[in-house]
């Protein structure tokens, strides 16, 4: 094992490469000749740059003659990824997106290429059924093979004992996006690197954004910003909708809406999935009778999306909804400002925080809010704790079974029938690593810089373990303090939809329609509430979904008084 690869985890095989026939397929005359209406023939000459990694404006280049090779630059030079002969095209998901490249495009022999840029890309993907599949199949596998390959020029340098090195884990991995990540205590080749662009162990956790730009602990934003992971947004545009938050209700109203033709814009403070994202498999939900975990279904969604042309951006918060006239208003964290005819509020809720003094000090160092590859990784045979007695408790003490030690998964209640899907109950119980600790709390964590024993406590006394790892999926609190006393609320802070305003929600500001709010709307017209930030909403993803696609009628509506 090599010096630069000593330390890190050994890569699966590529998938790419089972399915290189899709990945990189051959147009036929007939399907280019269709696609010339949508582009400009370009001449092309050896050596020239066609794109590069974190350019924008990128377009889809469809190989008539000559060839163009498809390289990722490393900090050990280039790695090339495939020739493109002719009928053959470059691009992949960032094209159709619309953000910047993460590969460089070369002409290797000069000829010619049609161009097509991201606006006539979307025509053809919306309207060519054939194109489509072809196009969108090529595009996401190639995707998934450079995520796959764990190389490039963004490199995560950081530690298994920062929380900050998680959280950059966390967001990278759940947004697709390729990167390379070093771990200073295992890695022999991370010293250098720190050396080389003039940043100590003391400032990780790290990103080299581009082979060129060292970021110290980067905020989600700036992460995002650096990478061109977003599609450059008009301010100044009023949009026919804007969905805030990009779970499974949020994306399914997105899908639905920019499907129907509206000009839809979708606003993510982290990743697409929401709280369903982190689940690890979701096997209730229809038309997955082999489960997909929650990144996966999520991915899929956010590709749908952006196929009929909703433009979706990360680590974008909204802080602040203006609703005091039409159009409304939302501020951003990075104090942009974006406006809309009509808003669906999609924040969807969190996981309640256990009332425990110095439970802040260990989140990312031992306490988690999701199970997924990421966090798995970290607890690898060993025991951990799942607090919590709902499905995604219940995917994640399942989950985690299959690499740990042991999982103790503590409840308050007397048992799991009443709030778990019986399937996960049945795996549960059939678990031999798996136990179940019913009225029982957590009462003390306890460590040093990270996580290392546990206190719980139940009818029968308190126990103490050297557990350093806990996943915490205990009740809802919903994410609507942005909202501002724009829209009723309930007694919890869930928004109030539909039956079940009442007079006295919608007196404070004046409803101004004749007709009752619809399902789903507010106590202000045209703003809409959906998923599991909506007082009564069943919690499940397919009822998320649901919501999310239902409630885009509603909008058509408001938009035409």
């Amino acid at each position: 094992m090599s010096a630069e690869t000593e330390g890190r985890e050994s890569s699966p095989p590529n998938p790419i490469e089972a399915r290189w026939e899709q990945a990189f397929p051959r147009l036929t005359l007939a399907q280019i000749a269709r696609l010339e209406a949508h582009g400009k023939r370009v001449g092309t000459r050896k050596g020239q740059i066609l794109a590069e990694p974190g350019e924008r404006h990128r377009t889809m280049l469809v190989v008539l003659s000559g060839s163009v090779e498809i390289v990722r630059p490393g900090l050990a030079g280039e790695e090339l990824i495939v020739v493109h002969m002719p009928g053959q095209f470059a691009g992949e998901m960032s094209t159709l997106r619309g953000a910047a490249s993460v590969v460089r495009a070369r002409v290797r022999e000069e000829g010619e290429v049609l161009a097509i840029d991201s606006e006539h890309l979307r025509a053809i993907v919306q309207t060519d059924a054939e194109l489509s599949e072809i196009l969108m199949r090529a595009f996401i596998l190639r995707r998934v093979g450079l995520i796959a390959s764990r190389s490039g020029d963004v490199i995560l340098i950081g530690s298994s004992h920062s929380a900050g090195t998680l959280r950059l884990q966390q967001f990278l991995t759940r947004n697709a996006f390729p990167y390379v990540s070093i771990d200073v205590e295992r890695d022999p080749s991370a010293q250098a690197l720190l050396d080389r662009f003039h940043v100590s162990a003391d400032d990780i956790p790290v990103v080299l954004c581009r082979g060129e730009t060292m970021l110290k602990n980067p905020s989600n934003g700036e992460l995002a910003a650096c990478l061109g992971m977003n599609p450059q947004i008009d301010d100044a545009k009023v949009r026919d909708l804007v969905v805030i938050g990009a779970g499974p209700a949020g994306l399914a109203a997105a899908v639905y809406g920019a499907s129907e033709g509206l000009d839809v814009l979708v606003l993510e403070t982290s990743a697409p999935g929401g709280q369903a994202g982190s689940s690890s498999k979701i096997e209730n939900y229809l038309g997955f009778p082999t489960g997909i975990s929650g990144q996966a279904l999520a991915g899929r969604a956010l590709v749908q999306a952006q196929k009929f042309g909703a433009e979706v951006t990360v680590a974008s918060s909204a802080v602040r909804l203006r609703c005091e006239q039409r159009p409304y208003e939302i501020d951003l964290a990075d104090a942009r400002v974006v406006r809309a005819r009509v808003i669906v509020v999609a924040t969807g809720a969190e996981y309640r925080q256990l009332a425990l003094d110095n439970l802040e000090r260990f989140i990312g160092v031992g306490v988690y809010y999701a199970a997924t590859p990421v966090e798995s990784r970290l607890c690898k045979d060993e025991e951990v704790i799942v607090v919590g007695g709902g499905n995604s408790a219940g995917q994640a003490a399942v989950f985690l079974a299959g690499g740990c030690r042991h999982v103790h998964v503590l409840v308050r209640s007397d048992g799991l029938a009443d709030s778990m899907s019986r399937y996960l109950v049945r795996r549960i119980e059939e678990s031999p690593n798996i136990t179940l600790h019913t009225r029982t709390q957590v009462s003390a964590l306890e460590g040093g810089t990270r996580l290392e024993r546990v206190t719980w406590r139940n009818s029968d006394g308190a126990e103490t373990r050297e557990i350093g790892h806990v996943f915490l999926m205990t009740g809802a609190v919903p994410n609507t303090r942005w909202l501002q006393g724009c829209v009723a609320l309930d007694e919890k802070g869930f928004v109030r939809t539909g039956s079940d305003l009442h007079a006295e929600d919608l007196a404070p500001v004046q409803w101004p329609h004749a007709r009752a709010p619809h399902l789903f709307e507010t106590s202000r017209p045209g703003i809409f509430a959906v998923g599991d930030v909506r007082c009564g909403s069943t919690k499940r993803v397919a009822a998320a979904v649901g919501e999310g696609s239902a409630c885009v009628q509603l909008v058509h509506r408001v938009l035409h008084e």
